[in-house]
């Protein structure tokens, strides 16, 4: 007999006639299928209304998992934990969620197992309510995240420890369900912080509360979106699970490359019209940090493993490696799959930039503009032992916009993303870790060390030699 869960979910998902008529007149679109077959239908869970999941909203709205023959119907549900729970039960075959929810749904027993990595690092920013300052001024505060165990639960202890209060004692930490629901009790007074992401983050600003801190700066490499399916899936339908990755991979392509379109899907699914939400969400999370190989990082796994195994042995003894499968990434990887897609920009990212001194980044906005140019980035799978380290840090939250190096002619403008340091962007783009030191002597002005670069600083990439 089935759980009440999966009945609930069942129910749910069950499509009728009318809707099937429906989704078959919208056909005619013009985009081949990946073979002579009949669509295959599943399911796909989203676990959060926020723009981490965009990836997944442009491949269905435009019509790329029909391109690979198939015909999905994505569901929104609430928590992490059930969603993990709805793939193991088999009511649906991906699904877009957070990485801790995967793994510990992994350490419970269960096969689900993480494919591809969409956000590698902590999106979150620290709202508070008018008239906190200092980290100090939480203590005996209530802090407001979704539920506990997930993501905002994560950055909200890491955040608190980091400050130097102890999170079990000092605060009060309460699950509300979702950012909104946040945003709705800091407004409240219910709560006197919550860690909220974009679109609910830039809404808090716009109320006028106060961002205490943007975890983002700390470059800390973290698996807080994933895209997660059970490995009985990869075993008994590897080309279903090849499928969806090739449409999914796809749509964050169109993403990156169709800006109008992509924020009107958006638009749509986080039904607001307010340009400056649009841009915000844009920019901080398609352009910056969704990859365009989206591997998953096994950094990222550990640091949650390590969170988990303050209360769990079982996480204590576990390897990153056991919650992973690369074989489909690699395997579109390897095949060139990926570089064709993004072939034409490539070449237009290894022309250099000539242009006269870099104006300073606008004041009115809180991240960073959009990088000039970017070499092709290697997937983050390997933990290559270089030196210098470089820790990234967060600067302060109200300080003036950050100065930008001269880009002399033949140099190219690189904005710092999670997990880079000079002897990773060495590499990338001449090839040899060691040549560091060109990237630091061009960056004097704005590195003062070497060791300490962070998300969304501005570098210059000097020509080679």
């Amino acid at each position: 007999m089935k759980s009440k869960l999966v009945r609930i979910l069942t129910a749910r998902l069950t499509v009728s006639p009318l809707a099937l008529l429906a989704m078959a007149a919208t056909l005619s679109t013009g985009i081949s299928l990946a073979a002579d077959r009949p669509l295959q239908k599943i399911n796909v869970a989203y676990s959060s209304i926020s723009g981490n999941v965009s990836p997944l909203w442009v491949t269905q709205d435009k019509g790329l998992f029909r391109k690979y023959g198939l015909e999905v119907q994505a569901i929104l549900i609430e928590s992490g934990t059930t969603t993990a729970q709805a793939l193991v039960a088999g009511d649906i075959s991906f699904a877009s969620v957070a990485g801790p929810a995967a793994i510990q749904s992994n350490l419970r027993g269960a096969d689900v197992v993480i494919i591809a990595g969409v956000i590698n690092t902590l999106t979150f920013q620290l709202y508070t309510e008018r008239g906190i300052t200092r980290p100090d001024q939480f203590k005996g505060k209530s802090l407001g995240v979704t539920r506990y165990g997930s993501a905002t639960d994560f950055a909200m202890r890491y955040a608190v420890e980091k400050y130097g209060l102890d999170a079990s004692k000092d605060v009060s930490i309460l699950q509300l369900g979702n950012q909104p629901a946040q945003l709705a009790a800091l407004e409240a007074g219910r709560v006197q912080g919550a860690m909220l992401s974009a679109p609910t983050s830039l809404r808090a600003k716009k109320l006028g509360f106060p961002m205490l801190a943007d975890l983002q700066m700390l470059g800390l490499e973290y698996q807080h979106t994933s895209i997660a399916t059970t490995k009985s899936l990869l075993k008994s339908k590897p080309d279903l699970a090849r499928d969806f990755m090739r449409a999914y991979i796809e749509g964050i392509h169109y993403a990156k490359t169709h800006r109008r379109e992509t924020m009107d899907v958006l638009a749509k699914y986080l039904r607001t019209d307010d340009k400056e939400i649009l841009d915000d969400t844009y920019e901080s999370i398609i352009t910056m940090l969704v990859p365009e190989k989206p591997y998953p990082t096994l950094k990222g796994v550990q640091i949650i493993l390590r969170e988990l195994g303050a209360k769990d042995p079982v996480a204590r003894s576990a390897r990153p490696e056991q919650f992973v499968d690369l074989s489909v990434i690699k395997e579109l990887d390897s095949s060139g799959f990926i570089d064709r897609l993004y072939k034409p920009a490539a070449v237009a990212k290894a022309a250099p930039i000539k242009e006269p001194v870099a104006a300073a980044p606008a004041a009115s906005k809180d991240r960073p503009p959009v990088q000039v140019a970017e070499a092709k980035t290697k997937p983050a799978t390997t933990e290559e032992k270089v030196k210098p380290v470089a820790k990234q840090i967060a600067p302060a939250t109200d300080k003036a916009p950050a100065p930008t190096p001269t880009v002399r002619a033949g140099a190219q403008q690189y904005t710092v993303k999670a997990g880079d340091t000079l002897s990773k962007l060495a590499e990338r783009f001449y090839n040899a870790t060691g040549n560091w030191e060109q990237i630091y002597e061009a960056n004097r002005e704005v590195v003062k060390n070497p060791n300490y670069i962070y998300i969304g600083q501005k570098l210059v990439i000097p020509a080679d030699g």
